[in-house]
């Protein structure tokens, strides 16, 4: 007599083949590397140093408006 696990299987038999939750994480582990190898687009890196240097120019006015204080 063979017992069965919950999911249907034999008892002592973990193929990952068999095991769908294994297959979707295999799956979504190859495509999150994939997206993780791609490159950056050129666009998404110039918005990036608009950001900085907005950043950065509001830095220091805020610090002159301090400084204006004293």
């Amino acid at each position: 007599m063979r017992y069965n696990s919950g999911a249907g299987r034999p008892i002592g038999t973990s193929s990952s083949t068999d095991d769908p939750n294994a297959q979707i994480a295999a799956k979504l582990k190859a495509l999150y590397q994939s997206v993780q190898e791609e490159a950056i687009p050129t666009r998404f890196l110039d918005l990036l140093e608009k950001l900085d240097a907005a950043e950065q120019h509001s830095t220091l006015q805020g610090r002159s408006a301090l400084q204006g204080r004293e």
